[in-house]
């Protein structure tokens, strides 16, 4: 089980710097832009905001691989609190911006974290 948890948490951590280079580098451009429906106007404006979203999203990324290569328990409590993040930031966003950040992000999160939890 320690496996499927490893790999788990690393693909939510791979997951979020993705989001990063999304929301920081790309988002300007065509797979940006094709996120939200936004035309490049409105990427133009919302670019310094999905910026910092995009820098919130390396720092969980951080965290989570932090979690994965520092001993226990420091990181197992890593991985356990970056994916309580991760959740809570799911949940957060789908009940305030787009309800398919639930999927995206919060049920990754939620398996990994219950992954973690079984394997302690």
């Amino acid at each position: 089980m320690d496996i499927v948890a490893r790999t788990l948490v690393g693909l939510v951590a791979a997951l979020h710097a993705y989001i990063l280079v999304l929301e920081m580098f790309l988002w300007r451009k065509k797979p940006g832009r094709a996120l939200h429906g936004f035309d490049a106007e409105m990427a133009r404006a919302t670019a310094p905001m999905a910026a910092n979203q995009g820098l919130y999203n390396g720092f969980l990324a951080a965290g989570l691989v932090w979690g994965l290569v520092a001993a226990d328990p420091t990181g197992f409590a890593a991985q356990v609190f970056f994916l309580c993040c991760v959740v809570f930031a799911g949940v957060f966003g789908a009940a305030t911006a787009n309800r398919r950040i639930l999927f995206a992000q919060a049920l990754p999160g939620a398996v990994a974290l219950a992954a973690v939890l079984a394997a302690r």
